[in-house]
């Protein structure tokens, strides 16, 4: 004869837990799954990447298209002098852009430069003062000639306000100081000095 149970004694149920082969089965089965993801991954590399959505625009085939600003100089002797002598090509970050043709109807005393897959390098003779130019502008001096940069969005104007004309050079963010310096050398050059006058 069995006594019963204490009524101060608590009873408990019996636990109902999962075999122990099942709960080491898992366990080798997740530790697997993480050795083989860390194995897959630096053999595989990040991935097939043939199927991404390209991020940069695709090459120019054509003609550089410009808008037309208003330019009332650009016809002069001295902006022809100097687009005649901006012939060649310019150096930017240890490349070379090429002198680009540009779309009719082509600006006059405009000229263009790149890669044909960035914003072109865009230079334009005889254009109106620029607004910023005040007699407490920062004007740096490059190669003899007096700039005065302006920045915008993702390029910056480099305006040559120490000339007969005024000339404007846009360099696009990461094209580097090579283009400016080399047109600096050319436009002290073509076009003699004058008082900058805001």
């Amino acid at each position: 004869m069995t006594t019963p149970p204490d009524a101060d004694t608590p009873t408990t149920p019996p636990v109902q837990g999962l075999p122990r082969r099942a709960v080491t089965t898992a366990a080798v089965l997740v530790v697997l799954l993480l050795v083989g993801v860390v194995v897959a991954s630096r053999f595989l590399g990040p991935g097939d990447t043939s199927t991404a959505t390209p991020t940069s625009a695709p090459p120019r085939t054509g003609p550089v298209g410009l808008v037309p600003v208003e330019a009332p100089a650009a016809g002069s002797t001295a902006c022809t002098s100097l687009v005649t002598e901006l012939n060649g090509a310019l150096p930017s970050n240890g490349k070379t852009l090429d002198r680009l043709p540009l779309a009719d109807p082509a600006p006059t005393g405009a000229v263009a430069w790149g890669d044909r897959t960035g914003d072109p390098v865009v230079l334009r003779c005889g254009l109106n003062k620029p607004p910023e130019l005040t007699p407490t502008s920062q004007l740096r001096v490059i190669s003899g000639v007096q700039w005065l940069p302006v920045e915008g969005d993702g390029a910056t104007t480099w305006f040559a306000v120490d000339r007969g004309v005024y000339v404007a050079l846009t360099l696009p963010d990461g094209v580097g100081t090579g283009p400016v310096q080399t047109v600096s050398e050319i436009v002290g050059r073509v076009l003699p000095a004058q008082p900058v006058t805001p």
